[in-house]
């Protein structure tokens, strides 16, 4: 779930929510919370995309003190999709609180094949399939699948109580559980053997480069949402080790990890059981490696 310089975290607004910037709602605002004095401070406070941020300030303010507050609260650092409440995410919007993790573009790829998976999986079985999004954040991966499948049986869960109770505003809405714990210790006992799709978007950031990060991430996310042990593999280890006892017969288990690391986690997956496959966005710059669980009678 983490940025580096594997994974980017802009101080600008990531482009699938500064793409879709409405025009103002509200009457123009008088100076000094005018639209040139926004873009103005914004660019004073290093946000590349000051033009585009203010339009979405302006959009969402209901009133001029709001709009200086939220103005205030974005040039010293806050993220933009902290100050407006959402982000945009596959299509729609996902709440996102203060101190939880903001879902980064890339990882629509990793949801787009999980959706096909989740389909498969459906054709196969004849029955809503069994997806799970561990290490969930705000719960946009599983609140994104619940709404592109038809039918399905939705599970979340995450270590940090911030997270729950944010993925719980946008999972419980879409017929979703949310739990709280680490990893595997969070789900109920009777969802073993029985997930269909897994899709655990763990950490990745070496510890020596979680200090590298935008200050936006390092200094307003969870430490636990960036950091993925020495070689950044940890959490990755720790999911592939346990998925195949929750996994149902041919079950996929999807997780995010980058190009330069996807070696290492490949063999990860090989050593408990797992078969897996590499597939990659030039676009999203987003590596993702989903591994099977064999079908039963099948080495």
């Amino acid at each position: 779930m983490s940025p580096s310089p594997m994974r980017p975290h802009p101080s600008s607004p990531p482009s699938s929510l500064s793409s879709s910037l409405a025009a103002p709602l509200h009457p123009p605002l008088c100076a000094p919370h005018s639209r040139s004095a926004v873009i103005t401070a914004l660019r004073a406070a290093g946000c590349v995309f000051a033009e585009d941020e203010a339009e979405l300030l302006l959009s969402s303010a209901r009133t001029a003190d709001e709009l200086a507050a939220m103005v205030e609260r974005r040039v010293t650092g806050l993220p933009l999709e902290h100050v407006v409440g959402w982000a945009e995410f596959y299509g729609r919007r996902i709440a996102v609180d203060p101190g939880v993790f903001v879902p980064r573009r890339r990882t629509e790829f990793l949801v787009g094949q999980a959706v096909g998976l989740g389909r498969r999986a459906a054709d196969r079985t004849g029955r809503p399939p069994v997806v799970v999004d561990l290490c969930c954040g705000s719960g946009a991966v599983g609140a994104v699948l619940a709404d592109a499948l038809d039918r399905i049986e939705l599970y979340a869960a995450d270590i940090e109580p911030a997270a729950v109770r944010c993925a719980r505003r946008n999972v419980t809405p879409a017929g979703g559980d949310v739990y709280e714990g680490d990893l595997f210790d969070a789900l109920p006992t009777g969802l073993r053997g029985r997930i269909d799709v897994l899709v655990a978007n763990v950490p990745y950031v070496p510890t020596e480069e979680v200090g590298l990060l935008p200050p936006e991430a390092r200094e307003h996310e969870p430490l636990v949402a960036l950091d993925g042990g020495a070689d950044g593999l940890d959490v990755l280890r720790r999911v592939t080790a346990t998925a195949p006892q929750w996994l149902a017969p041919g079950g996929r288990l999807l997780v995010e990890t980058s190009e330069r690391q996807a070696r290492h986690a490949v063999a990860a997956f090989t050593r408990n059981g797992l078969a897996p496959r590499v597939t990659s966005s030039e676009d999203l710059y987003a590596t993702v490696i989903i591994g099977t669980r064999p079908a039963e009678g099948r080495a």
